[in-house]
């Protein structure tokens, strides 16, 4: 089977992306960069310090943001628009309003049954633009359960294509990370690829390996594996969205649609 042309398309924007130009070439394409897409570098090096413009993609703070000491605070694990948030009603939540999909489908066939475990639960649509930093970090702390890389395609998660393409976060490529939250209630966390992300990493997880000729899902369990809340465990390279799903009473949300948050926000509370 063919590589759809949105894989070729990142696979080749990766290979550049990926590229170290000589020094002064490689310059001038991150301050274009920076000055193009606005990007505020205030927490971050210099954009001359990174030798490829995925370095820049994937920059790390100088001085990670404070976390809030209230240990019921939900965070963001990302700076991101939320696109959408609300109630998971018979299976299914919107990539944007007025256009719904079924999350058992998002979530593939290694989790038959989990989409039941959250309903009448909470989702929350993180979006990354291009400009944001591009590292994601856990909301709460969680226990991993498991992971499914599920390959896709990659179209745009943009404006246009939420409201106007069905079933677009099923049809992209996904990472989909089951847990469990202090209490024993689901959590679930995809990250999904897009236009130009050439990887999603996950750094316990090192098989991973998106935007690649992977055909078919692959499945990995953990028994032992706890993440604090904002600790890392990844990025994209480039901007995509990342969606949060949580068990019924689990989460008090409080965001609202178009809201602009960043890492360590508090956009809920731990019930």
């Amino acid at each position: 089977m063919k590589k759809h042309y949105t894989s070729v398309i990142s696979s080749a924007f990766g290979k550049f992306a990926s590229k170290e130009f000589p020094s002064l070439i490689q310059h001038f394409i991150n301050a274009s960069y920076v000055k193009l897409m606005g990007l505020d570098m205030s927490h971050f090096d210099a954009p001359s310090s990174y030798p490829t413009l995925n370095k820049l993609f994937t920059r790390a703070f100088v001085t990670p943001p404070v976390l809030p000491e209230d240990s019921q605070a939900l965070i963001s694990g990302v700076d991101a628009l939320i696109t959408d948030a609300g109630t998971i009603t018979e299976g299914r939540a919107y990539q944007i309003k007025g256009m719904s999909y079924d999350i058992e489908r998002l979530f593939g066939v290694f989790h038959a049954g989990l989409a039941k475990k959250l309903e009448g639960g909470e989702f929350i649509n993180f979006y990354l633009s291009p400009k944001d930093y591009h590292r994601y970090h856990m909301p709460m702390k969680l226990k991993i359960v498991s992971l499914t890389h599920i390959p896709g395609k990659l179209y745009p998660v943009n404006f246009p294509l939420l409201r106007n393409m069905p079933n677009l976060f099923i049809e992209n490529e996904r990472v989909v990370i089951a847990c469990e939250d202090e209490k024993g209630r689901v959590q679930v966390l995809v990250l999904v690829g897009a236009l130009n992300v050439g990887k999603m990493v996950v750094t316990f997880e090192e098989n991973i390996r998106t935007n690649s000729e992977i055909r078919e899902p692959k499945h990995y369990t953990y028994e032992d594996l706890v993440l604090d809340k904002g600790e890392m465990f990844g990025w994209f390279e480039m901007g995509s969205t990342m969606l949060m799903f949580s068990e019924k009473g689990s989460i008090f949300p409080q965001v609202a649609i178009n809201q602009k948050v960043h890492f360590g926000d508090i956009v809920g509370k731990i019930t």
